[in-house]
């Protein structure tokens, strides 16, 4: 049985990584073909992630 009084536990890591798998999906559904590589990226924001990080 669940305690009661408000104890959830929530995996940030978690819900990000499903938060982008959302935005993936998304992406996916709206292009009319497959998503390049670039495209990905784009989605996941990862150029944003490396300009940030200086690499």
């Amino acid at each position: 049985m669940a305690p009661v009084g408000g104890t959830a536990v929530q995996d940030h890591v978690a819900l990000a990584e499903i938060e982008l798998c959302g935005e993936l999906i998304i992406a996916a559904s709206a292009a009319e073909d497959r998503l390049s590589l670039e495209s990905i990226d784009e989605v996941l924001k990862v150029t944003e992630e490396r300009d940030a990080s200086g690499e």
